[in-house]
């Protein structure tokens, strides 16, 4: 048999709608800090290799 709930207002059905939300995201928001969100080390390493041979590209013709 179906359990019956009290009458909740709009209000009332949206705020617990929105703190359900908010537990869910904070949740998420842990679970995805725990495993690390930053780039990863490799990312760094070739973004900066690249930018290394670009300014040295540019000295040499520049000379």
């Amino acid at each position: 048999m179906a359990e019956t709930k009290p009458s909740l207002s709009r209000d009332e059905r949206l705020a617990a709608r929105l703190r359900e939300n908010l537990k869910r995201r904070k949740a998420q928001a842990r679970a995805l800090d725990k495993i690390g969100r930053g780039p990863d080390p490799g990312e760094a390493e070739s973004s900066a290799e690249s930018a290394g041979s670009l300014e040295s590209g540019l000295s040499k013709s520049a000379g």
